[in-house]
């Protein structure tokens, strides 16, 4: 009753594993790495944000230099009401000659000292501009980072339904040989049915391992901006590890999220400047030109009566209930916040450089000895293979090799993805390829 029920469920994985191939290639788009963090840098929003905030600073930039220029206005108008005229007089509503009056005007203004505000608002636009560059550089490692993961993962996921699939196969391979030595009354049937289950479960395995490889194409596809599954494909082979000695001391300098940080440090600084610029008065000039009159400026000779004014002016607010005091507190403390966490940020750095090169390393290594695990877990299993086939061996001992290989084989895969993406966050952290 067993035996039948059995081969039924094994029967149904078989026809699910074969369909899950046939659903997961439907309308697929192949991509490399290098296509997949392109696409990821144009569309992802971490990145259009940080654009838009570099955009906003260099209008900021160009605003805190307009600010020493003269504002200029220009002008004109033209004027005609009624004829009527009421005479106080008489009482009466009389007639009245009604002319179109015609005027312009030119007038410009500056401030030729405000206790060095316009300087300190520069120093905060151009600090401004550099966080906001350093942080879309910044941005950019992220999201290659990102995108290499996932990259990475749908990989992986190809890697070990290759894994599963061998699995699958030594199964059927050890079904085969309990099955024979069954028929000649080699073993019990009890190995018969054990290496039935053990196939069942390598099916299951492998039934897992292609629905995380079918829903892999789905991530990458969002990160990249398909509307659609998209397949990493293979395009390089794993670089050797980076030569670390002198990349603590770029993180320290120019890292871009240390940049940001310290340029964000700088503008808080120049908005301290700004606030104290508040206990200085304001000499201000402005200068006006018009020109008025009855006749158009269209016509051949007009008449024009030309007002002109220069002025002078000079304006202090010695009290304003203490406002001023309270900008320059709240100033000053977004000041000393932004230099703490400029500070923190480079520890923080320090100690992230140390634990990513750290993974680095160790992955590298446990590569090493992965393959050598790999090598060395097979030989045991052909070893077993052939001492069952001849009955110097149990079963147990056969699936136990079987075992030892297949975990060996995922954790090679394992070891050489993690070396992947240990290293695509290390050049997140130091801001450039490596």
């Amino acid at each position: 009753m067993a035996a039948p029920r059995a081969r039924h469920l094994l029967a149904r994985a078989a026809l699910v594993l074969a369909t899950l191939p046939t659903l997961a290639a439907a309308q697929q788009v192949d991509l490399t790495l290098a296509d997949a963090v392109q696409r990821a840098l144009e569309v992802q929003p971490a990145i259009v944000q940080a654009r838009g905030d570099q955009r906003n600073a260099r209008a900021g930039q160009r605003s805190a230099n307009g600010a020493f220029f003269p504002t200029i206005n220009l002008g004109g108008s033209s004027n005609n009401g009624s004829n009527a005229r009421y005479n106080s007089s008489t009482g009466e509503i009389t007639a009245a000659l009604s002319k179109t009056s015609y005027s312009g005007s030119l007038a410009l203004s500056l401030d030729l000292f405000d206790g060095l505000r316009r300087f300190g608002n520069r120093s905060a636009a151009d600090a401004t501009l550099d966080a906001a560059e350093a942080g879309l550089v910044n941005q950019r490692y992220q999201v290659t980072a990102a995108t290499a993961q996932i990259f990475f993962t749908a990989l992986a996921d190809e890697d070990l339904v290759r894994v599963a699939e061998s699995q699958l196969q030594r199964a059927k391979q050890n079904l085969q040989i309990s099955v024979n030595r069954f028929a000649v009354g080699a073993t019990l049937r009890s190995d018969t049915l054990t290496a039935t289950v053990d196939l069942g479960t390598a099916q299951l395995t492998l039934l897992q391992a292609r629905g995380n490889l079918a829903t892999a194409p789905s991530s990458l596809g969002r990160q990249v901006g398909v509307d659609g599954p998209v397949r990493a494909v293979r395009d390089s082979l794993l670089a050797p590890p980076p030569d670390t000695t002198a990349l603590r001391a770029q993180v320290l300098d120019a890292s871009p999220q240390i940049q940001q940080a310290e340029a964000q440090a700088r503008a808080a600084g120049a908005q301290v400047r700004v606030a104290r610029a508040e206990y200085w008065p304001t000499l201000s000039a402005s200068y006006s030109n018009g020109y008025s009159g009855l006749e158009a400026p269209w016509s051949s000779s007009p008449n024009y009566l030309n007002n002109w004014a220069l002025r002078f002016s000079v304006s202090w607010m010695l009290f304003n209930g203490f406002a001023r005091e309270g900008n320059q507190v709240s100033a000053s403390v977004q000041r000393d916040v932004a230099e703490a966490h400029a500070a923190d940020l480079r520890r923080q750095l320090n100690a992230l450089f140390t634990q990513q090169t750290a993974a680095l390393f160790t992955a590298s290594a446990q590569i090493g000895f992965a393959d050598a695990n790999v090598a060395a877990a097979g030989e045991a299993l052909r070893v077993q293979q052939d001492r069952y086939r001849l009955g110097a061996g149990t079963l147990l001992d056969l699936l136990t090799a079987e075992a030892n290989l297949t975990e060996a084989q995922v954790t090679q895969v394992q070891a050489r993805y993690d070396y992947l993406n240990a290293r695509a966050q290390l050049e997140a952290l130091v801001g450039h390829s490596l």
